[in-house]
């Protein structure tokens, strides 16, 4: 078998169905990496640590705190952007953005069992990611959202579903997606759901991510 197709087989038996992406700055002051866990307590499968804000000392004592509670709860972490702090606190792998390092120097920095997740907004960009060795796409903006300014076109439910037809990878659609659109997201045919504020802006974020899991995978 060849390493891509390995790749994908690995990438396919991962669930992706509930992502958090971890950003410092939708904590309202509160602990990260407390909310962290309780969202995987609720059901969050994959962490993506967000932290470009962060000064690098900052971003690894982070990662490696999330890191550690992490690993005892058998959920990856991945971290935005930076590979290198990705390897200072032992990440599972890395998530790049179109202008963010290359896929295959990004692979052969962090090793060939890492995971690296590309953000795309086109079939083109996901069939690109695929080629080059990505392990999953992260597809956005699904709707229209605040937490990340962004000129791309929002792809709504049909555009998901497009990238999804175009690439053997998993697929996680992000941008403003809540309760009441993931299920819309699953029918799509999106492996899993991406989320910032639905799940990190909530007062209860462990009941946020219990609502969010149950309306992607019962597809009503």
């Amino acid at each position: 078998m060849s390493p891509t197709k390995w790749r994908i087989l690995v990438a396919m038996v991962t669930d992706y169905s509930l992502y958090l992406v971890a950003d410092a700055a939708y904590t309202a002051g509160r602990d990260l990496a407390g909310l962290v866990e309780a969202a995987v307590d609720g059901g969050v499968t994959v962490v993506q640590l967000r932290a470009k804000s962060l000064p690098r000392k900052a971003a690894i004592g982070l990662g490696l705190e999330l890191s550690r509670r992490l690993a005892a709860m058998g959920v990856p972490l991945l971290v935005n952007d930076l590979p290198d702090v990705a390897l200072a606190c032992g990440a599972a792998g890395v998530h790049l953005g179109q202008d963010d390092m290359p896929i295959p120097l990004a692979r052969s920095l962090l090793g060939p069992g890492a995971t690296i997740g590309v953000s795309v907004n086109t079939p083109a960009e996901a069939r690109q990611a695929e080629r080059e060795g990505a392990d999953y796409v992260g597809a956005g903006p699904a709707f229209i959202t605040s937490t990340k300014m962004t000129e791309l076109t929002v792809l709504g439910p049909g555009g998901i579903g497009h990238i999804v037809r175009a690439t053997r990878l998993p697929v996680v659609a992000i941008g403003g997606i809540d309760a009441g659109n993931a299920a819309e997201i699953a029918r799509a045919g999106a492996g899993g759901i991406a989320v910032v504020s639905a799940i990190l802006g909530a007062p209860d974020v462990r009941r946020a991510a219990q609502e969010l899991k149950r309306a992607f995978l019962e597809k009503p």
